[in-house]
């Protein structure tokens, strides 16, 4: 570097004097130059500290180990009840009776609204008077025939003209229970839309009823995921909204995907909690892969090129680059499958600023 500082002072002096001088009075004005010029450079030499040197590459590193890898299958789901219902009536009439309100706890079974069906009441006591009728001519009928009076086709009538009555009081009786709203599950009442009053159709109003000590979590699953994703794998929980998380497993898998949506549905059972309420948000993180003694190294450390995947690493303060093979990637960590050995030592931050063969130095 002298040299050159030196050889261009001489050149921008010797352009800048276009007159011409006496050889021997401009070698020795070029000589007192140089020795001015050479003082310079060592008082500036002295002042920084350092002489001309090779630029080293601040970089961090970490040691490779080994551990246990799992990757996973994260979706978004929301909590239902396995047992969550919508009583209807099964028959259009007026509300006349509500036997139960918003909270309370009913049983499979209970009646909970009656209907109108004061007409069918009528019918049925008019059949019944009909049935009573017809079951006192068949026992007196029957009475006759064992004393072998009257004839065999008079007994056979009045038996038939008995039991079609009863049948025809059971089959009013049970057009009757139409009316009535019944539950189908024990739970608790979550929602009422009946009132007193009010006109009630099959399928229009009715009495929601949930049972919160039943509880699972419903996600879709994308159709490209169909192969990682099945039943009984492990998969963790998280539940934001309650500040909660449970390990247990996918209960539940469909085989069929929905040609609207291209995914799949999963189901995965819930302990009984009181925390927990159905359309809560739900994070599932189904664990599809996992391998124990893996080298995992974070995925910045990672670079790309035409020739393949490739790293650094320090070897003696030089960086010396490494083709590698990739696995999986979870949270921002890669499993590494060839390319390193436990105790390499990775070079993470600085990665992209250094070259094959850079000298570099490592710092915290």
């Amino acid at each position: 570097m002298k040299k050159a500082l030196l050889l261009s002072a001489m050149v921008i002096l010797a352009a800048c004097n276009n007159k011409p001088k006496d050889p021997k009075a401009e070698l020795a004005d070029l000589k007192k130059q140089q020795s001015d010029i050479a003082a310079k450079i060592a008082a500036l030499e002295t002042q920084t500290g350092k002489t001309d040197s090779v630029k080293l590459t601040d970089v961090s590193v970490v040691e490779v180990k080994t551990s246990n890898f799992t990757n996973y299958v994260q979706l978004q789901g929301k909590v239902d009840a396995q047992d969550n219902v919508t009583a209807y009536p099964q028959a259009p009439g007026t509300i006349i009776n509500l036997y139960v309100k918003a909270g309370d706890h009913v049983n499979k079974g209970q009646i909970l609204a009656q209907l109108d069906n004061s007409v069918l009441k009528q019918q049925i006591a008019q059949a019944e008077t009909q049935a009573n009728l017809a079951n006192t001519v068949f026992q007196r009928q029957k009475n006759l025939w064992d004393q072998k009076i009257g004839t065999e086709v008079q007994f056979l009538q009045a038996q038939a003209q008995a039991q079609g009555a009863q049948k025809q009081v059971a089959a009013l009786r049970e057009q009757a229970d139409l009316y009535r709203i019944t539950s189908p599950i024990s739970g608790t009442i979550d929602q009422m839309d009946l009132k007193l009053g009010q006109a009630a159709s099959p399928g229009a109003t009715g009495i929601r009823i949930v049972n919160a000590d039943n509880l699972k979590v419903k996600a879709d699953v994308p159709e490209s995921y169909a192969t990682r994703v099945k039943q009984g794998q492990d998969v963790l929980v998280l539940l934001p909204d309650a500040n909660d998380s449970l390990k247990t497993k996918v209960t539940f898998a469909a085989k069929v995907i929905d040609p609207a949506s291209r995914s799949f549905g999963v189901e995965v059972k819930l302990p009984s909690t009181k925390t927990l309420r159905p359309n809560m948000t739900a994070i599932l993180k189904i664990a599809d892969y996992s391998k124990a003694n893996s080298i995992v190294v974070p995925l910045k450390a990672i670079q790309k090129s035409e020739m393949g995947d490739y790293v650094f690493v320090n070897e003696g303060g030089i960086a010396k680059r490494k083709t590698v093979k990739t696995g999986a990637t979870y949270n921002s960590q890669t499993e590494i499958l060839d390319g390193l050995k436990p105790g390499d030592q990775l070079i993470t931050a600085g990665a992209s600023d250094v070259e094959d063969g850079d000298k570099i130095k490592v710092v915290q």
